[in-house]
């Protein structure tokens, strides 16, 4: 592997648009990978999924797909159900998503990981980034901090999106997320 691939945690194509975009701009090789066992229910799940992989396909971007463990998923988020959105039940998820990729990317030979989530205003950047740090001590591989949102990043991740009409989805994505739309 080259020092530039990253692998690119994915949630969603549109939370990907943007944030690809920047990557590659900034001299990166971005391999996108798909883990997310936390999207309920399965319908909205394969929906995510089909919406991903075809633009990926129509983008020419790499993409690899882990299906989840929605049982390690529950036993870890189950407990902090009554938790509000973006406490610590999200962190947890995070974790445990951001822990795969390390891993993964680890496993592969990548120099770097990295995760679309920094892109979302709902969702606390120096949360996910302090997690990824965590993470590249304990695999050995380097998290790319990012905050994809900054200059108007969600903004232009709308705008890609509406110009490639891809699904938005109106909640993060765990069947606690549901309860706050």
């Amino acid at each position: 592997m080259s020092s530039n691939k990253v692998l690119l945690h994915a949630c969603c194509a549109p939370c990907l648009t943007n944030s690809i975009e920047e990557l590659i701009i900034e001299g990166f090789d971005p391999v996108v990978y798909f883990y997310n066992p936390n999207i309920y229910p399965e319908q909205e799940y394969l929906t995510r999924k089909e919406e991903l992989i075809l633009f990926c396909k129509k983008k020419g971007y790499e993409l690899v797909i882990e299906e989840g463990d929605e049982g390690l998923w529950h036993s870890l988020c189950e407990p902090l159900a009554k938790e509000p959105e973006g406490a610590k039940r999200c962190a947890v998820c995070f974790e445990m998503r951001l822990d795969r990729a390390a891993k993964y990317a680890k496993e592969r030979g990548f120099d770097y990981f990295c995760t679309t989530l920094t892109i979302s205003p709902h969702k606390n950047s120096k949360v996910i980034n302090e997690i990824g740090k965590s993470l590249c001590q304990k695999y050995g591989v380097d998290f790319l901090e990012r905050n994809f949102k900054k200059n108007d990043g969600f903004k232009k991740s709308l705008e890609i999106s509406k110009n490639y009409n891809l699904f938005r989805q109106a909640y993060c994505g765990c069947q606690y997320s549901i309860r706050s739309i």
